[in-house]
């Protein structure tokens, strides 16, 4: 399981590089209208940070622009490009079309049909949006479950987005997503608790350990 930050923000992206224990970071169209400078400079920023993975959206609307974009993109990238595909008959011609050469993630799926067709394409990942799904359709962790099922034994796997709770990001683990996107201040709660602290604290009032060597 990879945990990414969701964000082209470069201050967030820097900080969550230092945590160490961020594969890499996902954006969309509207993350890059909200990072304050070009996309190119936005995407070369993130591409110099070194994440394993940088996941891009393509925005053209036919083929051959599509194409254009992605080794766009790929300049930029070099390493670890992953490329978001809308689930649009166009979509997936081009990841059928063009996934070998470009890994890509049909992003926005909210239906198991739409994996289906994913996976048969050769998309590499698929991106759900669970806090989304669950508003407009019940439930998105039951979604994140018969995405799972329709996925089982392939080469494809879930990122689950759109996670507002560390509990939603955990149980879209749980529910079978291999891997999790979240926003920078999601990610800080990620790895704290208030029983946690409180432990800690106890045993840093009470309890001792080596001295260090002046």
């Amino acid at each position: 399981m990879a945990i990414y930050l969701d964000s082209a923000k470069l201050d967030e992206a820097r900080q969550a590089k230092d945590f160490g224990w961020i594969y890499g970071v996902t954006t969309n169209p509207s993350l890059m209208a909200k990072a304050g400078v070009e996309p190119d400079v936005a995407l070369r920023g993130l591409a110099d940070l070194e994440f394993n993975q940088v996941y891009y959206q393509l925005v053209s609307q036919n083929l051959e622009d599509m194409l254009a974009e992605a080794y766009q993109a790929n300049e930029i990238v070099k390493e670890g490009l992953i490329l978001k595909i809308a689930p649009t008959e166009t979509g997936f011609r081009f990841v059928a079309k063009h996934g070998k050469v470009f890994p890509c993630c049909v992003t926005a799926i909210f239906d198991p049909a739409q994996a289906l067709i994913a996976r048969d394409a050769g998309a590499r990942y698929i991106a759900v949006y669970v806090n989304r799904a669950t508003k407009q359709l019940g439930d998105g962790l039951a979604l994140v479950r018969e995405l799972a099922k329709v996925l089982a034994g392939s080469q494809t796997e879930i990122l689950a987005a759109s996670l507002k709770y560390t509990k939603e990001a955990v149980d879209a683990s749980i529910a079978g997503a291999q891997h999790i996107t979240v926003p920078f201040d999601l990610l800080t709660s990620l790895s704290t608790h208030p029983l946690s602290v409180q432990t800690v604290e106890h045993f840093n009032k009470d309890g001792v350990g080596i001295r260090l060597k002046s």
